[in-house]
């Protein structure tokens, strides 16, 4: 059975948007002054050797704008011949491939994913998809990339309602530029008194 990870960069007030899109977002590429070599080689093994993606339709539509015309690198190439899992309800208007789309049964369509050979699956972005995600055990461990910035407006981590669960810290490591890399298994329920 393929793991599905979820990969997020995130403000301390978690915060994940990192450009205006189709709002008036005003903290465009607030990710930028911290990028370093080290928090790219920290990425790359996060991603992993090799993966697929799974992508809701407006993150999908961003990065269909860009990493196909963006200059070859490892993170690059890996996103353009990743097959691209995609929520929507075009699938038909999907045109930065290999892509499919999930179905009209959202939490089907990732089972029956996650139940094919192939490598590992990445959520990145696609902020509406979390909670779902979460909501069904569908997600085996988050990667949150956390930013040492307070952005104070934006699309969050998690939407208000996100069902309550418990996750265990598997490691920890803090890049000099002050982003901390921290992931996380999922551990089901909320513990609580």
């Amino acid at each position: 059975m393929r793991r599905l990870k979820i990969i997020e960069h995130i403000s301390l007030d978690g915060v994940i948007q990192h450009s205006a899109d189709d709002d008036d977002f005003p903290c465009s590429d607030w990710t930028a002054p911290y990028r370093t070599p080290a928090g790219r080689e920290a990425m790359l093994a996060a991603y992993g050797a090799s993966f697929d993606l799974l992508l809701g339709r407006h993150t999908y539509d961003i990065w269909s704008g860009f990493w196909p015309k963006a200059p070859r690198s490892p993170i690059a190439d890996g996103l353009n011949t990743a097959t691209k899992y995609v929520a929507t309800h075009r699938p038909e208007s999907l045109a930065w491939g290999p892509c499919e789309g999930l179905g009209p049964d959202l939490v089907n369509g990732i089972h029956r994913i996650k139940s094919q050979d192939g490598p590992d699956l990445v959520l990145s972005g696609s902020s509406t998809l979390t909670s779902t995600l979460l909501e069904h055990g569908l997600a085996e461990e988050v990667l949150l990339a956390v930013y040492p910035v307070l952005l104070g407006t934006g699309k969050r981590f998690f939407a208000e309602g996100t069902p309550p669960r418990s996750f265990e810290l598997v490691s920890t490591t803090a890049l000099p530029s002050g982003i901390i890399f921290s992931t996380y298994n999922a551990a089901g329920r909320l513990k609580t008194g």
